[in-house]
């Protein structure tokens, strides 16, 4: 298993200011450089607390790449249908030049139907955007004089610049929450996969996980060359009481804000996304104690995550990565940096002998 951190702002300006957010962050950056970690990832969400403080995660990148020199920079994810092709393969072949070719590129379809109103795009439209656009951004970034016809979008002849320093272009993940198609189409055009285990049972993602092994072979790639990252909230301490009592408050505000950012869905139907009406209800049911004793959350001392961990890797495979969930805004810059320094000395070294 690689680990790296990923930020999820889930606060407001009443929580916490947005520069001291961003400062905590970045200061958060230097902690995952300085302590070994794979990967900095940001998320791209708008208006609400759950993710609002992220509009633009490229422009956070950047910074972070001036700071650093080794940990790799991820979106978690960019949204294709929100922004023209031509500028989002520039703004990341800019941040791959930045920062000497350490760019992991994380496309999603974005879910939210306050968002694509905000925008102007109807959600229908979502699936068929997202593919035209990420087919766009990675002919920008890997052909020169690109002509491009697509349903949305029609340009050329263009050729970026910068061009992105990784040959042929960064890595390409396709987001996906719960669909197994989603899955499956990832796997047959040969993009890697980055999911959240916290919206569906073990046995869905494992099957889900069969498939896109499955399309992944099955398209002539070859088999354990995908990378797979998973995300998950994370709150160590050397006491378990302790990091209970404080993943339990961070979990229950993370809750409340997506449970306000989904809430349209209560009066929105959408052919693209069959069932996500559900999601105003599974907020309201979905409790701190279910999700910690089904490993959907990592919380607890060194050897309890550590145990977590062990689980995670019989079910899913010891090839993936782990994205944590260090810092929503709730708890303290001190709480993420001990979390961070606590796996790094604690739990990621005991884990890899173990294994």
């Amino acid at each position: 298993m690689k680990f790296g951190i990923v930020f999820f702002p889930t606060v407001g300006p009443a929580d916490k200011p947005a520069p001291q957010y961003f400062d905590e962050a970045l200061r958060l950056v230097d902690l995952a450089e300085e302590l070994g970690f794979d990967h900095v990832k940001m998320v791209e969400h708008y208006f609400f607390a759950y993710g609002g403080y992220s509009p633009d995660p490229v422009t956070f990148l950047a910074a972070a790449a001036g700071r650093t020199k080794r940990v790799r920079l991820g979106t978690s994810a960019t949204i294709p249908a929100f922004q023209h092709p031509v500028k989002l393969a520039g703004k990341l072949a800019m941040l791959d030049a930045i920062s000497g070719g350490r760019v992991d590129a994380a496309f999603g379809r974005a879910f939210l139907p306050d968002e694509f109103t905000a925008f102007g795009i109807p959600l229908d439209e979502s699936k068929d955007r997202f593919t035209e656009g990420v087919e766009a951004i990675k002919r920008l970034w890997a052909e020169e004089d690109v002509v491009f016809e697509g349903r949305f979008h029609r340009f050329g002849p263009v050729t970026l610049l910068p061009r992105p320093v990784q040959d042929p272009h960064p890595p390409v993940f396709v987001t996906t929450a719960r669909s197994a198609e989603s899955c499956a189409e990832a796997g047959r055009a040969g993009h890697n996969l980055q999911t959240v285990p916290n919206v569906m049972s073990t046995e869905e993602l494992q099957s889900r996980l069969a498939v896109y092994r499955e399309e992944w072979a099955a398209s002539g790639r070859t088999p354990g060359t995908e990378r797979i990252h998973f995300s998950y909230p994370c709150v160590v301490s050397e006491d378990g009481d302790t990091a209970r009592t404080k993943g339990r408050h961070d979990d229950d505000r993370n809750s409340a804000a997506i449970r306000a950012a989904v809430a349209s869905w209560e009066t929105t139907r959408s052919s693209a996304y069959p069932g996500y009406e559900k999601l105003v209800e599974a907020t309201r049911t979905s409790h701190f104690e279910g999700k910690l004793a089904q490993n959907k959350l990592l919380i607890g001392a060194p050897d309890q995550v550590r145990a977590q961990l062990e689980q995670i890797a019989e079910w899913f495979g010891d090839d993936i990565t782990i994205s944590l969930g260090v810092h929503s805004g709730h708890l303290s810059f001190e709480d993420a940096a001990t979390t961070m320094r606590l796996m790094a000395e604690q739990v990621i070294p005991k884990l890899s002998a173990a294994r």
